[in-house]
């Protein structure tokens, strides 16, 4: 029937069917009770995430060797579009851990992976990546961080700005400058909580994206291991680009589960609620906008989980069509939920309504994992490199 067309199962292995389920079910019974109080109360769930953990999910697409589930990017991206039905502000912090957690898995020796990984997958500890500077935010390569090589440390000065988790996590994946300007002298280092020096700013009041804080994280001569470097000198803008590819799918993901879900809540409303006399959906003009939005947010899946598949067969083209699922699904999925406050009328700017808190968090998405103008820069780039 009508309902079922945006079906967010068609085409999937039955494999990815049951994970799909699993996400959903735990959205709906451990997310979504909870999504407004912890928007209000900016409370970070940290239990609710433990418990998404022991379903796998807090390492998706780490080997399983050191705790990961071992999952490609199409099965992750499918497990945060559905989780995030549930609360996108959440699912959307977990997306950042996973991506730490694939950058340790990936880029550290087998000493780090075995240190690092396996507490971070099952969440018992909890992970932030420290790319963004308050000078340097589009332009990541000028970054200002500072780590001096002193014989077997590293001592790290600078300040990170707009850091998920920056102040109650545990492990911080730092880009940071150990060679000459430009991204070729960047290092990426893994820092603990508790090192002194580590500190952090004010929780910064948002929007949207309240359920996880957001803090600068501060570095005042703080001393860290070589032993907790990843990958080479001179790697880390690199390792940090990589991690962005995936990154960016992700947080995609999270803005289709958005716009489903408020295409959801439209379609109930448009059912039961009346004006002149009949259902609001008996009027054709609120009939055509739901279509478009369902058409935006197919046409949006279609192309996040594209580019799932050419990221995860390392295909030429990845990273550009994970820029152009990150521009289109984002900016979309915010028309498509913007649409259903609408029609939700005066009822849809209510906080007792879930419409506008899917709109307060996934406003943000356009702007993070590098802007949408950002995003349009890379696919110009590609398309007029000669």
């Amino acid at each position: 029937g009508a309902r079922s067309c945006p079906d967010t199962s068609a085409g999937l292995t039955e494999e990815q069917k049951e994970f799909q389920k699993v996400a959903l079910d735990f959205a709906s019974k451990e997310m979504a009770p909870h999504m407004a109080e912890w928007d209000e109360k900016e409370i970070f769930p940290v239990e609710t995430m433990r418990k998404a953990a022991q379903l796998g999910f807090g390492g998706i697409y780490v080997k399983p060797d050191v705790g990961g589930s071992g999952l490609s990017r199409l099965d992750t991206s499918i497990i945060f579009e559905a989780l995030s039905t549930g609360c996108t502000s959440t699912t959307a912090y977990m997306s950042i851990h996973n991506m730490c957690v694939w950058m340790i898995d990936t880029f550290g020796n087998e000493e780090q992976r075995r240190r690092f990984c396996p507490s971070l997958c099952s969440m018992e500890k909890f992970a932030s990546y420290c790319l963004t500077e308050p000078g340097s935010g589009s332009d990541a390569a000028s970054l200002l961080t500072s780590a001096q090589r002193k014989g077997d440390t590293y001592v790290l000065n600078g300040s990170k700005a707009f850091i998920s988790g920056g102040g109650d996590t545990d492990i911080y994946v730092v880009m940071c400058r150990t060679g000459g300007p430009g991204p070729k002298g960047i290092s990426c280092l893994v820092l603990e909580k508790g090192t002194p020096g580590l500190s952090f700013g004010k929780k910064e009041k948002k929007v949207g994206w309240n359920s996880q804080p957001t803090r600068a994280v501060i570095f005042e001569d703080c001393v860290v291991p070589v032993g907790n470097r990843l990958g080479t000198e001179g790697q880390g803008f690199s390792i940090a680009m990589k991690g962005l590819n995936g990154g960016r799918i992700n947080i995609a993901s999270c803005s289709l589960g958005a716009a489903h879900a408020s295409v959801l809540l439209a379609q109930e409303h448009l059912t039961v609620r009346k004006q002149f006399g009949e259902p609001l959906a008996n009027n054709q003009y609120l009939q055509f906008r739901l279509a478009e939005m369902a058409t935006r947010l197919v046409a949006a899946r279609l192309m996040v989980r594209n580019a799932a598949r050419a990221l995860q067969d390392g295909r030429e083209d990845a990273a550009v069509l994970c820029s152009m699922a990150k521009l289109f699904a984002t900016d979309e999925c915010f028309a498509v939920c913007n649409q259903a406050l609408q029609m939700h009328g005066g009822y849809g700017y209510l906080k007792d309504y879930a419409v506008q808190q899917f709109v307060r968090d996934i406003r943000v998405h356009q702007i993070l994992e590098g802007t949408n103008e950002v995003m349009r820069m890379i696919v110009a780039r590609n398309l007029l490199q000669g």
